[in-house]
């Protein structure tokens, strides 16, 4: 009785601070969220999305450049990752189960998920900002899509290896070759768990600052050119958050507020979707 009485009041123990763990941080991800759409709607108008940065300390203006420059760096960057995730994904739960270097590259596409976003924009930055000299789009391009590659990767292994072997043995007593029952069987099985994975990653990249400021750094004027420092949201927030006029502030709540909406919504689709799978 003294045993069951012990393990009862260690449960509870548990619990209780399991429960108030949960609550200390769903306060303060409902208070950023407040904080931000409060902040962030006031500051929302059309000129915001139409117009470009006004001189410093002038009312008006908005942050077209920037945004344009955000949707510029993250399509390239997902142009870039997703295919070299995929195809590596697919490597290992394929060509290489079970082996040590499938295990090895695992285990580095899960260190490389935790890797601080700054050390890749400084290794980015060694490599292709330093050697030709100026910063440019591609590399902003890049060092995003270094993040996007383990997310994928990880993503694309595990949703292959939890489509049934069966089903690629039926496949081959059709006759059909390896790479076929790949792109028509086993793609398609894990197609919805893979999309998800593209989905949460681009929502990952979405807020990334420190890459950007090393590789793509800014640019205070309307630019399409990948060649040459393209503005991004994220490095433009954080500009004008740490300026001294007011009317930067609006336009950096406003701007948190957009990708802060966008992150949201990739997340609570890429939710949806497994729901749906997983139901169905």
């Amino acid at each position: 009785m003294k045993l069951q009485k012990r393990r009862k009041i260690k449960s509870f123990l548990a619990l209780s601070l399991s429960t108030a763990a949960a609550l200390f941080g769903l306060f303060w991800l409902i208070f950023i969220l407040y904080d931000v759409i409060t902040h962030g709607i006031g500051a929302l108008n059309l000129s915001l999305f139409l117009n470009d940065p006004a001189p410093p300390g002038v009312e008006g203006g908005g942050l077209r450049n920037a945004f344009v420059g955000q949707l510029l760096i993250t399509f390239f960057a997902t142009l870039i990752g997703v295919p070299v995730g995929v195809l590596g994904g697919t490597f290992l739960a394929e060509y290489a189960r079970g082996t040590k270097i499938a295990r090895l590259i695992s285990i580095l596409s899960d260190i490389m998920v935790s890797v601080p976003s700054i050390v890749i924009g400084t290794f980015i930055y060694a490599i292709l900002v330093k050697p030709t000299g100026q910063f440019s789009g591609w590399a902003g391009a890049v060092a995003l899509a270094v993040i996007i590659i383990p997310v994928v990767l990880r993503t694309t292994e595990n949703m292959l290896s939890l489509v049934p072997w069966t089903l690629r043995e039926a496949a081959f007593a059709l006759g059909a070759p390896y790479y076929k029952v790949i792109m028509q069987v086993v793609y398609r099985g894990a197609a919805t768990g893979i999309f998800t994975g593209i989905l949460l990653s681009m929502a990952r990249v979405a807020g990334e600052t420190a890459p950007l400021l090393f590789t793509s750094f800014n640019n205070a004027f309307f630019s399409t050119n990948m060649n040459q420092p393209v503005a991004s949201l994220t490095v433009t927030i954080f500009q004008y958050a740490m300026g001294p006029y007011e009317v930067w502030h609006q336009q950096a709540w406003a701007a948190s507020f957009v990708i802060m909406l966008f992150i949201l919504v990739i997340t609570i689709t890429g939710r949806l979707i497994i729901k749906w799978r997983y139901k169905k």
